[in-house]
């Protein structure tokens, strides 16, 4: 069973910098394009970022050049470093398989349990 473990938010002030993890286990990771997903109070999942096994990235443009993914095959782990944050980047944010096109593709059922981000101004 693929599960997702993420870490790495925090609170932070606006310009501020934080960089998350995900760990997943399973061979699901090595073949697989990953993704970073965030959820705020009130409002939609959206797809902030996605990575492709060999290195292929894609951005929503709320995060472009702001956000860069990367990952590890080695550890089965994604990161995302987070830079200039914004009051508006706060949610929570999770870790899950995308498509190699950039779009959300996640494994329903593999939802972890996410990492808070909290940016304050």
């Amino acid at each position: 069973q693929v599960q997702m473990v993420e870490s790495g938010g925090g609170s932070v002030q606006a310009g501020g910098s934080l960089r998350l993890s995900c760990a997943a286990s399973g061979s699901i990771f090595r073949i697989n394009a990953m993704g970073w997903y965030r959820q705020a109070p009130g409002k939609q999942r959206e797809l902030v970022a996605t990575i492709t096994p060999i290195g292929t990235t894609n951005y929503a443009d709320s995060v472009k050049g702001r956000f860069t993914i990367s990952r590890d095959n080695a550890k089965n782990t994604v990161y995302l470093q987070m830079n200039s944050l914004k009051v508006e980047d706060t949610a929570v944010y999770y870790c899950n398989t995308a498509s190699w096109s950039g779009s959300e593709s996640p494994l329903n059922g593999y939802w972890g349990q996410g990492t808070q981000v909290t940016v304050s101004s």
